[in-house]
């Protein structure tokens, strides 16, 4: 479930980037640079005299979700990441209380080792 949401989200701010990137383009600069080149004229006629002050509310409003993605995005991946972990951690604590130790007294006799020569120190 959480990775669906995943991929929900991260598609709506893939394409709120898209928009933010060409609302940004489209506002037309003090010095009439690439917004001009865009046509400056089109908004105009498009959102009427008040051109920048809708692309502004826009551009407002496209920053406002694109950063609350980015937040709810690192969130979430941060939660399954540990989860993940905690999945994991667990796995290997449950293999490890799985595993039957023998007790001491039913263990075979082990043969004495053998013992070693002694060399005398003066040789």
């Amino acid at each position: 479930m959480l990775q669906v949401f995943i991929y929900i989200l991260t598609t709506l701010f893939v394409i709120c980037s898209l928009l933010l990137v060409l609302v940004v383009l489209m506002q037309r600069p003090r010095s009439e640079g690439l917004g001009a080149t865009f046509g400056g004229g089109m908004t105009d006629s498009l959102f009427g005299a008040q051109t920048t002050d809708v692309l502004t509310k826009i551009t407002i409003w496209l920053a406002g979700i694109f950063f609350a993605c980015t937040l709810t995005l690192a969130l979430l991946h941060a939660k399954q990441n540990s989860a993940g972990d905690l999945a994991a951690r667990l796995k290997a604590k449950a293999a490890a209380e799985k595993t039957i130790e023998l007790p001491a007294t039913s263990a075979p006799d082990a043969a004495p080792a053998p013992a070693q020569p002694s060399v005398p120190a003066g040789q």
